[in-house]
């Protein structure tokens, strides 16, 4: 059960879209209030955040109006397909789109809070293949600068790592709101990077010393299945590939 008494949510998904013509543009900038009607009128659907995204991969300070993304928990997997695939609000940012991408995630584990709520329901079981991170924070207003000067080294070394499958900076509120999706092969590789002796376990030392953050979210995930594209591939290579 969640902090609300509520079912427990067993699935994730993260959608992303990439709209090239600048009418598209201004036609999702118009769907952060749109869509958010579609989605209340969606029982299915548990917690959801419409987001956007920064420049380059994502991880700077700067919108990118080209790329944006829609997290939503859903109460089983095949519930999460059905939505994904045949909701109106889905379709109509598919058509719009260039490109698209989603992933169907299981929660393996979390802690902390989103707009303080627990959005995810962990299963604690262990992921069989790829590991997917979520992290969110809230930053304190007093402490964004500080943020954002680390943030080119972080990205830069994330970039630069070879074990890195997939990531993307998104958020709901430019500088405030960070919310960083990747993907590892494995729980050993993505240790590496966050806590070692580099740009990010620097920054998460001095994010502890600081105290940057207002609210944190901390979150790992199986993957279940994937659709679409993204920069002309599938994000994630099949099992059975050489």
């Amino acid at each position: 059960m969640t902090d609300q008494g509520e079912p427990a949510i067993n699935t994730a998904s993260l959608s992303l879209f990439r709209f090239a013509s600048l009418p598209a543009r201004l036609w999702v900038l118009g769907q952060m209030g749109a869509a958010r009607l579609a989605f209340m009128r969606m029982p299915e659907v548990g917690f959801y955040k419409l987001c956007g995204s920064g420049t380059g991969e994502g991880f700077t300070p700067r919108p990118n109006t080209a790329v944006w993304a829609i997290l939503a928990t859903w109460p089983d997997a095949a519930t999460a397909r059905d939505r994904l695939q045949n909701a109106a609000v889905f379709q109509r940012w598919r058509t719009k789109s260039s490109e698209s991408w989603t992933v169907l995630l299981e929660p393996t584990s979390a802690r902390g809070k989103w707009a303080g709520v627990s959005p995810f329901s962990p299963t604690g079981a262990a992921a069989d293949g790829p590991i997917v991170a979520l992290t969110r924070a809230s930053m304190r207003a007093s402490r964004f600068l500080r943020f954002w000067q680390r943030v080119p080294d972080i990205s830069a070394v994330i970039g630069q790592d070879p074990n890195v499958i997939f990531k993307i900076g998104i958020g709901e509120v430019p500088l405030l709101h960070q919310v960083t999706f990747s993907i590892w092969p494995d729980a050993a590789s993505m240790a590496n990077f966050a806590r070692g002796d580099g740009p990010h376990g620097r920054a998460i030392a001095a994010v502890r010393a600081e105290n940057w953050f207002s609210e944190e979210l901390y979150a790992r995930f199986r993957i279940l299945d994937e659709w679409g594209s993204w920069d002309g591939k599938y994000p994630i290579a099949p099992k059975d590939a050489a």
